[in-house]
């Protein structure tokens, strides 16, 4: 997410510089865009006046909020489009308010290809004033930007939209492996389906792709089940369950113990291509 991302900002002519934990991966932007690598993400702060991360996990947005907070000017802005918790936006605001810094939760759907394309559809949670002055940057990196509220209402956005990806994964990866066991023409069949009322954009770009056994990453299995645990507990605080999400959490972890963590979440056709081969149990 973050190269394709940062490349769009750099289009723009909006990025000064990039920091990323991994210095490998970090170089190899820096390079091939030629823009300046920080060695540490205090010193990209104390030359920004916003900067945008997405990194992987809650401890992770709190550790590299703690490190722009020690060095970014005041009045400066943070925009997360990574995926974490509510709790986790609301903790980071704080910390950066106390630095007279600002904050907003920008997580972002639409995968790989819609960070790659400028694509992405974002959900905002923070000031409105903020999301006027930053309209530049995610029209730099998406399609759509809807602001959803106070801070911690892009990640309950995002927990929601997690929890229909799920569904919708559930669904056409069932049909598809129904289809197959149905000896339709899968491609006549996305082509038809896929127009219709049950046509969505997973059907359309993973359909064919899932039934031929291929898996490349645009939204990663792992990714998803941490996503879908954050979904389970911000449930459970509002006294509910989401049945289909844990239903995908279960067979998530069949899959990832059987080797396929990195694999696009089509990867669950495996399971599900099993209901019609007399064990749905195998991977």
């Amino acid at each position: 997410m973050g190269f394709p991302m940062a490349k769009n900002l750099h289009n723009a002519g909006l990025l000064n510089g990039v920091y990323n934990r991994n210095p490998v991966k970090g170089a190899a932007f820096c390079q091939a865009m030629s823009v300046p690598a920080y060695r540490a993400i205090a010193e990209l702060a104390a030359d920004c006046s916003a900067v945008v991360l997405c990194v992987s996990a809650d401890a992770d947005v709190l550790a590299v909020v703690d490190d722009i907070a020690a060095a970014m000017p005041a009045g400066g802005l943070v925009i997360d489009c990574s995926t974490v918790s509510r709790e986790t936006a609301i903790e980071a605001a704080a910390r950066l308010a106390a630095r007279q810094l600002r904050f907003m939760d920008a997580p972002v759907s639409g995968g790989t290809e819609g960070a790659r394309l400028g694509t992405l559809s974002i959900m905002v949670g923070g000031d409105k004033a903020d999301l006027l002055s930053a309209a530049p940057l995610f029209a730099a990196m998406g399609s759509r930007t809807v602001h959803m509220g106070p801070v911690g209402a892009g990640q309950a956005t995002k927990a929601v939209n997690q929890v229909m990806a799920a569904g919708i994964n559930q669904a056409v990866t069932e049909a598809m492996a129904f289809a197959e066991a149905l000896d339709l023409p899968i491609e006549q069949l996305v082509d038809v389906v896929g127009a219709g009322a049950a046509g969505n954009w997973f059907v359309n770009h993973r359909g064919l792709s899932m039934v031929d056994g291929q898996y490349p990453p645009g939204f990663k299995l792992a990714l998803h089940h941490k996503d879908l645990m954050i979904c389970q507990q911000m449930a459970a605080q509002a006294g509910g369950q989401l049945p289909l999400a844990q239903k995908t959490l279960d067979d998530y972890q069949a899959l990832m113990d059987a080797g396929h963590a990195d694999e696009d979440i089509s990867a669950l056709y495996r399971l599900q291509s099993n209901l019609f081969k007399g064990d749905a149990s195998k991977s």
